[in-house]
């Protein structure tokens, strides 16, 4: 770890900003720096200004991973070493306006069939059942969840920040009947531990399995 690094993530920490944001900014700075084979602080405004149309230009980057490449590079420039350079006031990701893909419920249904591990179902009918955030899902707790009121307890969600959220009483049965360990509780893919039982590249990873799975059944290649 560099000096400058360490300095980085020290003024990240005093910020206040998550683990994740600060793991996000450094390696904004160290892709900037990877890019000139120098470090950012021999870099001057000029070449974060083609850098910035390179990743725009030549890379494509999306809209979510320009945001962060500007912020994480803006955060080092200005916040630790202390250089407010006039480029920061000009560069913007460019405007998004997407509309998400919404699976049917049968569509769903089918998808939860398609995965072969009981635990991968109760985990995704749980985040879907109950509108959770991926990172969300896979840091439940047993604890977490309030049967008796039919409430769950999502905890350090976006933000920091922590609520309640509905358990529709379908997700309670369907984990109960489908988890290998049965009970009133449910949530089978939670070990006994309290850790989480899965990150985010194995759960994604089944997903898609489940996906490649579902696109070759005969009905919906006849679709």
């Amino acid at each position: 770890m560099t000096e400058l690094q360490k300095r980085m993530i020290e003024c990240l920490q005093l910020r206040g900003l998550s683990e994740r944001t600060q793991e996000a900014y450094v390696r904004a700075v160290r892709q900037l720096a990877e890019h000139y084979h120098k470090s950012p602080t021999l870099i001057s405004e000029e070449e974060l200004r083609q850098y910035f149309l390179f990743i725009k230009n030549v890379k494509h980057y999306s809209r979510n991973t320009m945001t962060i490449a500007i912020c994480g590079i803006r955060f080092c420039y200005e916040q630790t070493l202390n250089r407010h350079w006039s480029i920061f006031g000009i560069v913007r990701p460019a405007p998004e306006k997407k509309l998400p893909v919404i699976l049917s419920r049968a569509e769903v249904r089918q998808l939860l069939a398609c995965l072969r591990l009981p635990r991968y179902q109760v985990c995704l009918a749980t985040i879907y059942s109950c509108g959770l955030r991926l990172q969300e899902g896979i840091n439940l707790r047993v604890a977490d969840i309030d049967s008796a009121r039919r409430m769950l307890h999502v905890r350090h969600g976006k933000g920091a920040r922590d609520r309640y959220v509905p358990l529709p009483e379908r997700t309670l049965q369907f984990c109960a009947t489908t988890g290998r360990r049965i009970t009133i509780l449910c949530c089978s893919f939670l070990p006994r531990g309290g850790r989480t039982a899965h990150s985010k590249p194995p759960v994604r990873r089944c997903t898609k399995a489940a996906s490649r799975r579902l696109s070759t059944l005969p009905s919906n290649r006849a679709a």
